[in-house]
């Protein structure tokens, strides 16, 4: 890792991130869903991917919940 910490991993998130982070669309709360390597957001049924280690926090970037997804992460 460089000298400016990665605040994200492939394993794990830096929480303090995660309470800064909301979702672009809504405002809301997001769920860092560590094997897709994404963030949730269940209020606009979005996932913005993270890439590099870097969120993507655009709405073009990021696909649609499936209802499936969006019952399972609650």
């Amino acid at each position: 890792m460089s000298a400016s910490v990665a605040l994200i991993t492939l394993a794990t998130m830096n929480p303090k991130l995660l309470e800064i982070l909301v979702c672009p669309v809504t405002k809301g709360a997001l769920h860092y869903e560590r094997e897709r390597g994404e963030l949730w957001s269940l209020s606009a049924k979005l996932a913005y991917p993270v890439r590099d280690g870097i969120p993507v926090m655009l709405e073009d970037e990021a696909r649609k919940l499936t209802p499936e997804e969006c019952e399972a992460a609650r």
